[in-house]
């Protein structure tokens, strides 16, 4: 595409109607840095690494990848990228060189981010401590070329299409910023989300199912999701580990008491 076409397409978008989460302060994108849960994947912190300097290891059944370094440094991180770069990034897993991402970074659910909302992460990132580190390429499975990845997505955004976005804000700030789904709905042999099955675990994730079934959230009361979300405390007392630890520690622990009432409500009733 054309440089000026997709100028115009870009701030054509800005120009839309949007939905954004309440929290116009001069700290938003920070606050929605911390939505997004940026920080757990993009550092290094079994191993103490340097925050937001990537070289987190994700093991998956398709092999391990490799997390970027996501700081402001112009060489290693993404300092030199532009607006629309980072956009097309988190919205469409399509990297400045123009090749795609491997849906590990989870731009199938940030697709339906606000462009402003974006746009205030990638400012607040500007603003982070760079770093010059470098990682090597995900090690995968021998089949899983990067130029298949376009089908990949076509054929997932088809299947997608089924199941509208919900508009509310409890549902933008589960399904979108936090991606709930990445880890708590199945996927099928592809690795694409099975949303007739949202929400009901992932048995190779050891997600656990978090609908208001019997099996899920069911029993749970609003004391104890809040505790959850805030304190990572479990209703037998006992605290969530592994990956749900950093997640409540660097995402969910931040949320503001609006988003928090409006998640746990959501959670409750969702379908």
């Amino acid at each position: 595409m054309y440089p000026f076409i997709q100028s115009y397409l870009f701030w054509l978008l800005l120009a839309l109607p949007i939905f954004a989460v309440a929290d116009n302060s001069e700290n938003r994108g920070e606050y929605l840095f911390h939505l997004a849960n940026c920080y757990g994947c993009h550092t290094d912190v079994e191993n103490n690494g340097t925050p937001l300097a990537g070289g987190r290891r994700l093991e998956t059944e398709f092999g391990t990848f490799i997390t970027p370094n996501i700081t402001s440094d112009e060489e290693a991180g993404i300092g030199s990228w532009t607006d629309f770069q980072f956009v097309n990034a988190v919205k469409h897993g399509i990297a400045p060189s123009g090749l795609n991402y491997y849906p590990a970074f989870p731009y199938t659910s940030y697709r339906n981010m606000t462009v402003n909302d974006i746009l205030a992460i990638k400012k607040y990132l500007m603003t982070t401590q760079p770093s010059s580190l470098k990682h090597p390429d995900h090690e995968l499975k021998f089949y899983l070329f990067r130029q298949f990845m376009p089908v990949w997505n076509w054929i997932n955004n088809y299947l997608q299409a089924r199941h509208p976005v919900r508009i509310n804000r409890a549902a933008y700030v589960v399904d979108t910023l936090g991606h709930c789904h990445e880890c708590h709905t199945p996927r099928n042999f592809l690795g694409m989300l099975d949303m007739q099955q949202r929400f009901q675990g992932n048995e190779s994730l050891k997600a656990p199912d978090i609908t208001p079934s019997e099996k899920g959230l069911g029993d749970w009361s609003k004391s104890e999701l809040e505790e959850l979300f805030t304190e990572g405390i479990l209703p037998d007392g006992d605290y969530v580990s592994d990956h749900m630890a950093e997640v409540v520690e660097f995402s969910t622990s931040q949320w503001s008491d609006e988003d928090l009432q409006a998640v746990i409500t959501f959670l409750r009733k969702v379908d």
